[in-house]
């Protein structure tokens, strides 16, 4: 493990110390107050960000529609050649985007899918379609016409701020809407980096606007304001609820990610020389702090004993550290989630679960002044377990057993989340018909989410359940940001 830090990330030539875009400019808050953004492996202040408020919010909506007019009249050849740039430069700076990331949410910098997705989404602009309609006279023409909401909101997590920006606003303005996001305040700092480099290439003032505060404040008064048109978050359940309220308000739509409790199924003829390596990975990649992370391993009776094992053996060999580290865990975001994380293991612990590997925190160096949690591996563990029940959103996997096919699906669907799903055989009959039954968004076989680099293009990405509704990133995704209009013109005289 490397343990001598490179030379620090420059955030300063990056940001301007305590300002968000609003209108194409860098300014502060209202209020002059700002938030501090810590390095959650060691503590260290990284930058200070503005704490913005409803003012700040009605002054990003405000800019947002005076710059309106003109990016939904531009043609969508034109968004998507921009959009386009903007992917351009993204993967010019994906060093610098990944550093930052890594700092500010505390996983080891890794390969980026940020360019790749605009990329995708920037190809979408010029081919939103409309329909030609039959009619009862060959005088009448009949057609629809898919235009842009206007103005829009989007707020959403800390775990990953640089996809959650792209796949949050990208879709919208490629539909020809202006933005208003609002980061988490725990790790804010790439989505304003990233919006730095869309005014770089080219997309006007105004279009995509990003206020940094709390989410009680600025994240509060998004979905309130009168001026915002479609909302979409990510996060958890009862925020959710708190912004699907706000939105009914004002009667506006919303698209919802609200995390998940997914099922990893192994059939008795599972391949667990694959299956493994990617259960374990699934479950500790960003510390568990995935809503798609497999955190229910449902196990065929037969294979308990010798998966728990193999698992053990994986899991006392991730490797924790910092993030420039060539390590396979960083830490937990800040104080609030490692003590979440570490009273589920306590509650695990209660309720009868058994601890196979870790299940403390780590408060040696060079974890002593983060937040380190160790990964986690719980054994008999019962579907009403809370642990097999409620999103933890750290390194912990509980293995749970079933004896037929009717039992794992009873399991696997047995909570309130339906995000996504693996399923792990060699049995394509099987797969398919398990793929069928499972309450998930997505359902992968043989792999988990979408397979990575090397899986499919455009996958679409949302839930069943409380798990949310609407899709983000797939062929749809940037028709969903516009509202279907009729237009019916008699031409007879």
């Amino acid at each position: 493990m490397t343990t001598t830090a490179p030379a620090p990330l420059d955030i300063s030539a990056l940001l301007a110390d305590g300002t968000h875009l609003i209108g194409g400019e860098w300014v502060p808050a209202r209020t002059k107050s700002t938030i501090d953004v810590v390095n959650p492996a060691t503590g260290a202040v990284l930058a200070r960000v503005p704490r913005g408020t409803a003012e700040d919010i009605d002054d990003a909506v405000r800019a947002a529609e005076e710059a309106l007019p003109a990016w939904r009249d531009t043609s969508p050849a034109r968004r998507g050649e921009l959009l386009y740039r903007w992917a351009e430069l993204v993967r010019e700076h994906d060093t610098a985007i990944n550093e930052l990331e890594a700092v500010e949410v505390g996983h080891p910098v890794g390969p980026s899918p940020i360019a790749a997705r605009l990329t995708y989404l920037a190809g979408k602009a010029d081919k939103i379609l409309g329909h030609t309609l039959p009619t009862r006279s060959p005088d009448v023409l009949g057609m629809t016409l898919r235009e842009p909401f206007g103005v829009v909101g989007a707020i959403i997590p800390w775990n990953a701020p640089g996809p959650m920006t792209v796949f949050n606003t990208a879709p919208a303005m490629a539909a020809g809407n202006t933005v208003v996001l609002k980061p988490a305040e725990d790790a804010p700092l790439t989505a304003l980096y990233l919006a730095r480099l869309a005014l770089e290439a080219g997309i006007p003032p105004g279009v995509l606007n990003v206020v940094t505060g709390y989410g009680a404040e600025a994240g509060a008064a998004l979905p309130s304001h009168p001026g915002i048109r479609k909302m979409s978050f990510t996060g958890s359940p009862a925020t959710g609820s708190a912004v699907m309220t706000a939105c009914a308000r004002n009667l506006i739509p919303l698209q919802l990610e609200l995390g998940g409790k997914s099922p990893q199924i192994v059939l008795p003829d599972a391949d667990l020389t694959k299956a493994v390596p990617a259960i374990v990975r699934s479950i500790v990649m960003n510390s568990g702090q995935v809503c798609a992370a497999g955190s229910r391993l449902l196990v065929a009776s037969s294979l308990h004993d010798q998966v728990v094992e193999t698992l053990a053996e994986r899991f006392r060999a991730v490797r924790v550290g910092l993030w420039h580290q060539q390590v396979d865990m960083g830490p937990l975001i800040n104080a609030r989630q490692e003590k979440r994380v570490l009273d589920y293991l306590a509650i695990g612990r209660e309720e009868g679960a058994e601890v196979v590997v870790g299940g403390t925190k780590l408060t040696e160096v060079p974890y002593d002044s983060g937040y380190f949690v160790e990964p986690t591996l719980f054994d008999r563990v019962r579907p009403e377990m809370r642990i097999a029940q409620e999103e933890i959103f750290g390194p912990v996997l509980s293995v749970l057993t079933y004896e037929d096919e009717e039992e794992a699906v009873a399991i696997a669907n047995g909570t309130r989340y339906g995000l996504t799903a693996s399923i792990w055989t060699q049995d394509v009959s099987r797969a398919v018909r398990l793929a069928r039954r499972v309450e998930a968004g997505q359902v992968a076989v043989n792999t988990v989410g979408d397979g990575g680099p090397t899986g499919s293009i455009g996958t679409p990405f949302g839930g069943y359940k409380n798990s949310g509704f609407g899709r983000s990133m797939g062929p749809d995704a940037v028709e969903d940001w516009t509202q279907v209009k009729a237009v019916i013109i008699d031409a007879g005289s």
